[in-house]
């Protein structure tokens, strides 16, 4: 191995001139002793004082000066390392000389070095070692490649360097790291190099990459990119504390100006207004979402920037007040005694079973998942069957508070949104309204007679109900009056509907439906004993002892005195016989304790109610037909009779709709197309004119449903053939004769069972209708399940004739034409 002179030159360090010495010992380069430096980087011809912290950087500092013998100083890869060894230093370093160490006042010591050739480690020591310093090397000399004395390029790169140092000490603003380097005019550019290499303040690893080049023009360059780089550290820097500052300057403004609002509302109004002060109190408690918090605190601002003679000031402080009304993170816990559940739905409600089953599904659903979503029911039935109490129930089963939105007769859609608070008068939505009634975030709300919306020039509620029943986007939903976005995800939203005919097909994807149908004479009485009379007698205070009602009285009540599917009417005439019965009390009159049916007439008067039974089967042409209404199930007649003439054939009467009339027409043309299969003279046809007439004139009626009965009373009027006795039918007819199937089956079934009808026809694809409905519904009734026309007329049309018949002739010219023969 060998070494090579280097060019030294007197260098200043601060105010210390080092002149090193020549005579001193070469180095071993098989077995050169380690000094190992934390984040330090020496490069050749600079001498350096540095910082001695560890034992064993002393001890081989101590042991060089002594011997003389020169150290191969290496940079740590890693300096938070205490013991690194080869393999976690920097392979390339320097020789260096240890001129002098100095042991320090505060008990620290540092160490003179000076080093001379640029070396790189190749392993570990081969030569013969020497015991006493801790580590050794076997080193290799890397030899500098400097360039031509009038090398331009490497000239203007170390101007570059200059120019930068001067930059960086002018944005240094103090800091002694730029302040202290003095390079003398007349020094060797490339002695200067290495002397700021190891000075300036660069990365550790652009100094590890400059020790490791070996041309000095490429080690040139990185250093001027380092200082680049430093460079605008300092100015992203500077323009961050500049910015700081201006925004603390802007704070600091803000700050006194308000101090001084503050004295000025405090002269002239007192000290600060006590709602403000409540307002903050409160908001402070309150569990606002990050979005909601902001909003408050700027609208908070607002408020204090307004004179509290303001009309703003009122406006303003009643919105922050509705704000903090809202129930924010306030979730009432979950009743998930599930056997106490069942028994509130039950006390609550007699029947339903179905409806029942379903609610229970759902509360199932939320004991088991909590946090889960919960849809949107629908109740659909006909008045007085219990849809909005079941709503209460529902929400005394589950434990959270119940509210309720009456939603009938609206027209305005900021019913539902709310207003904008640009209006005078402006509040918040109904949605809102229940929600801060409610005062948690998951309560159950009640829709209330959703069908009954309307749309008018203010909007289409039903459409803002989209946003309201859609569980994907009412966790965001905006009400136009609290302006900032609200969780509804929670709520347990039940609608009610008389009938879904009204409701647009979008809120109708919305919702699940489930169906409440009337109830049976036998269920109403139950409902009367159970649940009616004894609210009544409470709430009236009269003693069960004073007043009972027979099983027989209440269905007389229900037979003769109502006529509905549900119980309002019902509970209406049971509130009269108990009325009568304290009146009487007081006027000291007898009045019967137990009430029988032959009573009923002198307390609620003469029966208000004929309801439509079965008339028999005596006259030819009258067939009774089942008809679905928004009130339940009902049973009609229809009609054909005929008369001799040569005009129109088919006359229509009863107010029935266009549906109905073509359904009539279909009947007329089957009949017509197959008439001598059901052995009726086709010239009949053109003597005779047919009037089809359906009861109660005064009563719109339309729909299918009485296709097959049509055609039945048609076939009957000119067969004058009886009808099976006890029977009714319902089905839609088509000109092939094809029967096909219609809705509202349970509620027609419960009106045949009210009439006495027996015997039902159906179309095959209503059996399943059939199968889904109550065993108790059915009991008594003979279902026949058809599937065309001739199968109808093969049950309800009997061989023989109705009595005294009417004789059908074709024309007159026939018949004179047979007196002759």
């Amino acid at each position: 191995m060998s070494s090579h002179n280097n060019e030294h030159t007197s260098i200043h360090v601060g105010q210390i001139e080092i002149h090193p010495d020549a005579n001193i010992r070469r180095p071993d380069m098989d077995a050169l002793p380690v000094l190992a430096t934390r984040n330090l980087v020496l490069f050749p011809g600079v001498p350096m004082p540095i910082n001695i912290e560890r034992e064993v950087t002393l001890s081989t500092a101590r042991l060089a000066q002594e011997t003389g013998v020169p150290v191969g100083v290496f940079c740590q890869l890693d300096p938070s390392d205490d013991n690194p060894d080869l393999n976690r230093l920097n392979q390339y370093g320097v020789v260096a000389h240890v001129l002098k160490v100095f042991d320090l006042p505060d008990g620290s010591h540092a160490a003179f070095l000076h080093a001379t050739d640029r070396v790189k480690i190749t392993g570990p020591a081969t030569g013969e070692t020497n015991g006493a310093f801790p580590m050794r090397c076997s080193a290799e000399t890397e030899r500098d490649v400097k360039p031509r004395k009038n090398d331009r390029g490497f000239a203007n790169t170390m101007a570059a360097i200059q120019e930068m140092i001067k930059t960086l000490q002018s944005h240094s603003d103090g800091n002694q790291e730029f302040m202290m380097l003095q390079i003398p005019d007349d020094a060797d550019p490339r002695v200067a190099l290495n002397f700021l290499c190891t000075q300036l303040p660069v990365a550790l690893a652009a100094k590890m990459r400059m020790i490791g080049e070996g041309n000095m023009k490429e080690r040139a360059r990185i250093l001027l990119e380092a200082l680049a780089e430093r460079e605008q550290m300092m100015q992203v820097t500077e323009k961050i504390k500049s910015n700081a500052k201006a925004n603390f300057e802007q704070q600091q403004r803000r700050a006194f100006l308000q101090n001084q609002l503050a004295a000025v509302r405090q002269e002239l109004y007192g000290d600060e207004d006590e709602d403000i002060a409540t307002l903050r109190r409160k908001a402070e408690e309150t569990a606002f979402t990050e979005s909601a918090q902001k909003h408050f605190a700027h609208e908070l601002e607002k408020l204090t920037r307004l004179s509290q003679q303001s009309p703003e000031y009122n406006v303003q402080y009643s919105y922050l007040e509705t704000l903090l009304s809202l129930p924010w993170g306030v979730v009432s816990p979950l009743q998930k005694n599930f056997g106490q559940a069942t028994k509130i739905l039950d006390n609550a409600h007699y029947g339903l079973r179905k409806v029942k089953e379903r609610v229970l599904e759902q509360i199932a659903v939320m004991i088991n998942n909590p946090s889960g979503k919960s849809p949107i029911l629908c109740l659909v039935g006909p008045p007085g069957v219990g849809k909005t109490s079941l709503g209460a129930a529902i929400a005394s089963a589950l434990g959270r508070r119940y509210e309720r939105v009456s939603l009938g007769g609206l027209h305005d859609e900021a019913e539902i949104r709310g207003h904008r608070r640009t209006y005078i008068g402006a509040m918040p939505g109904r949605i809102m309204e229940a929600m801060r009634r409610a005062g948690t975030t998951n309560p159950v709300l009640l829709l209330d007679e959703v069908d009954k919306i309307g749309a008018d020039f203010k909007g289409d509620p039903s459409a803002a109900l989209l946003e309201v029943l859609d569980p994907e986007q009412n966790c965001h939903f905006h009400d136009n009056y609290i302006d900032v976005d609200y969780d509804l995800s929670k709520v347990l939203f039940i609608a009610t509907a008389n009938t879904l005919s009204t409701l647009s097909q979008p809120l109708l994807d919305r919702m699940e439906i489930i169906e409440l149908s009337g109830y049976l004479l036998e269920e109403k009485v139950e409902i009367a004993r159970g649940h009616i009379i004894p609210r009544l007698l409470k709430e009236y205070n009269v003693d069960r002892q004073q007043l009972s009602l027979s099983r027989d009285a209440i269905a007389a009540i229900i037979d003769r005195y109502t006529g509905e599917s549900g119980v309002r009417q019902l509970e209406k005439a049971l509130a009269a016989v108990v009325r009568k019965s304290v009146l009487n009390k007081l006027q000291c009159n007898k009045f019967p304790s137990r009430i029988a049916p032959s009573h009923l007439d002198s307390i609620l008067g003469v029966p208000r109610y004929t309801r439509e039974r079965y008339e028999g089967n005596d006259f030819a042409g009258v067939v009774t037909g089942l008809a679905w209404t928004a009130a339940g199930g009902e049973i009609l007649f229809i009609e054909a009779a005929l008369t001799r003439s040569k005009g129109e054939k088919l006359t229509l009467t009863g107010n029935l709709g266009n549906v109905m009339k073509e359904s009539a027409a279909i009947a007329m043309q089957y009949v017509k197309a197959h008439a001598e299969e059901y052995g009726i003279e086709p010239a009949l046809f053109d003597s005779y004119q047919l009037h089809l007439h359906v009861p109660e004139g005064a009563i719109p009626k339309d729909g299918p449903s009485a296709g097959i009965t049509m055609a039945t009373a048609i076939v009957s009027a000119f067969t004058q053939r009886r009808i099976a006795p006890r029977l009714a039918m319902t089905g839609e007819i088509t000109l092939r004769g094809k029967v096909m199937p219609v809705g509202g089956i349970k509620e027609k079934i419960l009106a045949a069972k009210r009439a006495g009808i027996t015997d039902i026809i159906l179309s095959e694809e209503n059996r399943k209708d059939i199968a889904d409905i109550e065993k108790q519904y059915l009991d008594g009734l003979v279902f026949h399940h058809v599937n065309t026309v001739k199968e109808v007329f093969d049950i309800a049309l009997l061989p023989e004739l109705v009595p005294n018949p009417i004789v059908l002739k074709a024309t007159e010219k026939e018949e004179n034409n047979t007196e002759k023969c």
